[in-house]
């Protein structure tokens, strides 16, 4: 089983030794962990950098049979976009998509901290910002359509706090959604 690795550890300094880790884990569970920067022996020489490696990443997903992504928060309140637009893909292939996130802060308590400022209620009784418009308040670890996607897809989010300092370092929830998919495997 070939699983894609979504996540924003892209942009660390240490990202290969992160993507030997997951990959690691992913051997020791039975599964080929694939990692968006992996070489591509047939990248296209004249296209822009930066679609070539958009181009990549959708073949990649389309290969793979899974994803497990870290909606651990990144560069504000909520999950990488780039990681939520791939689960959101590989969910729309039908296929398994899981996640963790080492934030257990809910996410409407990150935006109202990211916004500053005292929230208010309009007259329906919503909490909204200060331009009038809703914030969530669900409870959820991010916005509901990550969540409900993972759900839909009868998948798992794992959520749980870390010290800042493993912020990006800590896969217990990766491994515990590694540990999801093999079951599920199991069980057909």
């Amino acid at each position: 089983m070939k699983v894609y690795l979504a996540g924003p550890e892209v942009f660390l300094p240490d990202a290969a030794a992160i993507a030997a880790q997951k990959k690691q884990l992913c051997a020791q569970h039975g599964m080929e962990g694939v990692f968006p920067t992996d070489p591509r022996p047939d990248t296209d020489a004249t296209l822009e950098r930066w679609y070539a490696i958009y181009l990549g990443n959708e073949a990649d997903l389309r290969g793979c049979d899974a994803l497990v992504a870290n909606l651990t928060p990144f560069r504000g309140p909520s999950a990488d976009p780039g990681t939520v637009y791939e689960l959101g893909f590989v969910r729309a292939l039908g296929r398994s998509v899981l996640g963790y996130t080492n934030d257990s802060t809910d996410f409407t308590d990150r935006t109202l901290h990211s916004l500053g400022g005292q929230p208010t209620r309009n007259a329906a009784g919503r909490l909204v910002d200060g331009a009038g418009m809703a914030i969530e308040e669900h409870g959820l670890a991010d916005n509901l359509m990550i969540e409900g996607g993972i759900r839909a897809a009868n998948g798992l989010l794992v959520r749980h706090a870390v010290p800042e300092a493993a912020r990006w370092s800590d896969l217990r929830g990766f491994e515990a959604c590694l540990k999801a998919l093999a079951a599920m495997r199991a069980n057909g």
